[in-house]
C-alpha cells in the first residue's frame, strides 16, 4: 500500500483557442491544468473532484500520456511517461487504462461483448490463440457481474450501467495496475451509481488496482477515496484524507462543496443552502490574479488578490492552497 506507482509533478496543459470572426481574431491561452502535483500509492483510490471546467478529465489524459503537458512530468514507477518512445509507451498502456462518463457513446456499436472486451487482448497479444481469449473474456464478464448468454449481443441491448460493467470488463481484461475513472457514475441512475461504485471497490480489492476516481460531486468520491483532491480553474485547491476533508476542510472551496451536497432531511437542507459561493466561476481564459478563487470567496482579503497560494503540506500532512487555512474554522457540523 506505500509504494508510490504514480507521481504527477508541478504538471500544466494549456491550448490555443482563437476568440473571433473571419476578419478579426486573436489567440487567446486556456490554461485547463496549472501546475497540479499529486502522489497516487499501490491500491489506493484518490477522487477527484470540482466543477464542471477545472480541468479534471484534461488531468486525467495528462497522466496518462494521451495528452502532451506543456511543463511539468508523469512519472509511472519512477519512469518519466514524457521521455518514452511511442514504442514504450504503447507497452506502458498495459498498466495505464480509463474508463469514460459516457458508456454508450464509449463503446463500438458495430462490435459484439465479446469483441469489445478482446480488442485489447488481440492489440497487445496478435498472436494468442481463440481459446485463452475466449475464457478471458468469459472471466472478465463474470468478474463485473455479466451473464455468459451476453457474449454476443451489442451495446445499445444493455442498459447504461450494464454497458459500463462492459466498459470497466474492457479495462480490467488487460489486468492492468492503475485504472482512471473519468465521472463513469455521472450519467447513471442514483441507485445504479451505488452498484457501479461497490462494483470497484470489490474489484480493487480483489485485484489490487489503483483508482483514479474523477467526479464533480463530493458524495459520490466520499464511498470509494482514500484521499480526495479538490480542483478548481485548473489548481488543486486541496488534497486531503477521506475523514479530514469531510469533517473538517481546509479550504473554503471545499467547504462550499459539502455544503452543495443535496441533504435529504428537510429542515436541515433549508439550514444548509448558503453553501458560501457567490458570482459565476471566471472563465478559464481570463484567470484572476492571485488566487484563482478569491472572486467567490468569502474569506478573500487582499493578499488572496495579490498572491497565488502554494499547495503546501499541513500538520496532519493534509495539503491546501490557502493563505488563511490555519486561521479559519472550516468544520462541517454533523448532520445527526
Amino acid at each position: 500500500m506505500n509504494e508510490r506507482v504514480l507521481r504527477v509533478q508541478d504538471l500544466s496543459v494549456h491550448f490555443e483557442v482563437r476568440e473571433g470572426n473571419l476578419f478579426r481574431s486573436r489567440m487567446h491561452t486556456l490554461k485547463a491544468v496549472n501546475g497540479v502535483s499529486f502522489d497516487l500509492n499501490a491500491g489506493e483510490t484518490l477522487g477527484i473532484v470540482g466543477e464542471s471546467g477545472c480541468g479534471k478529465s484534461t488531468l486525467a489524459r495528462a497522466m496518462l500520456a494521451l495528452i502532451k503537458p506543456n511543463r511539468g512530468r508523469v512519472l509511472w514507477l519512477g519512469e518519466d511517461l514524457g521521455k518514452l518512445d511511442e514504442e514504450e509507451l504503447r507497452k506502458k498502456r498495459q498498466d495505464l487504462q480509463i474508463v469514460f462518463q459516457d458508456p454508450l457513446a464509449a463503446l463500438n456499436p458495430r462490435m459484439t461483448v465479446r469483441d469489445i472486451i478482446a480488442e485489447p487482448l488481440w492489440t497487445f497479444f496478435p498472436r494468442i490463440a481463440r481459446v485463452q481469449v475466449d475464457e478471458r473474456v468469459s472471466g472478465m464478464m463474470k468478474l463485473v457481474g455479466l451473464l455468459p448468454n451476453q457474449i454476443n449481443r451489442y451495446p445499445h441491448e444493455f442498459s447504461g450501467g450494464q454497458c459500463q460493467r462492459i466498459s470497466i470488463a474492457r479495462a480490467l481484461v488487460l489486468n492492468p495496475k492503475l485504472v482512471v475513472c473519468d465521472e463513469p457514475v455521472s450519467a447513471l441512475d442514483v441507485s445504479i451509481q451505488a452498484q457501479i461504485i461497490n462494483l470497484l471497490k470489490d474489484l480493487q480489492k480483489k485485484l489490487n488496482l489503483s483508482l483514479v476516481f474523477i467526479a464533480h460531486d463530493l458524495s459520490v468520491v466520499k464511498h470509494i477515496s482514500d484521499r480526495v483532491m479538490v480542483m478548481y480553474l485548473g489548481r488543486a485547491m486541496e488534497v486531503s484524507q477521506r475523514g479530514n476533508l469531510y469533517r473538517r476542510p481546509l479550504h473554503p472551496y471545499t467547504k462550499a462543496l459539502i455544503r452543495a451536497v443535496p441533504v435529504p432531511d428537510p429542515k436541515l437542507a433549508r439550514k444548509l443552502v448558503d453553501t458560501g459561493l457567490t458570482g459565476d466561476m471566471p472563465s478559464p481564459l481570463d484567470l484572476p490574479r492571485g488566487c484563482v478563487f478569491h472572486t467567490r470567496c468569502p474569506y478573500a482579503v487582499k493578499r488572496c488578490e495579490l498572491e497565488v497560494p502554494p499547495l503546501r503540506r499541513m500538520e496532519n500532512n493534509d495539503w491546501v492552497a490557502c493563505h488563511r487555512a490555519e486561521e479559519l474554522d472550516l468544520t462541517i457540523a454533523k448532520s445527526g
